[in-house]
């Protein structure tokens, strides 16, 4: 039987990436990926808002991307899969931490360069 490791989110970015590099010389881009549910509340007929934050990470050529290009609040359509890692603290407590790793990355909105959108397309796809 063969799995399936795939996520697929369109959202805004909640705040500009953090790029870094490995030891190695390759590019680290992280940032964290806002999704907002929608729904009108039974018992007020009121209008609600649930926000979701999900921490997204690139590798590579994507990081180099995602670090030319995105800024906070552009909104994004990202592909990629659910990724679980853990770490140890100093004072030795663990921690678990779920992210996801992007593979592909469609820009929905562009940055803004002296009040003129910048529409630079390119094929976005980890290699």
């Amino acid at each position: 039987m063969r799995s399936l490791n795939k996520v697929l989110l369109i959202g805004h970015l909640a705040a500009d990436p953090e790029v870094r590099e490995t030891k190695k010389g390759t590019k680290v881009a992280q940032f964290p990926l806002a999704t907002n549910r929608d729904w009108v509340s039974s018992d007020s007929d009121k209008s609600q808002v649930s926000t979701d934050y999900h921490k997204i990470i690139a590798w590579g050529k994507l990081a180099g991307v995602v670090e030319k290009y995105l800024v906070k609040g552009m909104g994004v359509y990202i592909e990629g899969r659910l990724m679980n890692r853990t770490y140890e603290l100093p004072d030795k407590q663990k921690r678990f931490v779920t992210e996801i790793r992007l593979d592909e990355l469609n820009m929905l909105t562009w940055k803004k360069k002296d009040g003129v959108e910048q529409v630079n397309l390119e094929s976005v796809e980890e290699e």
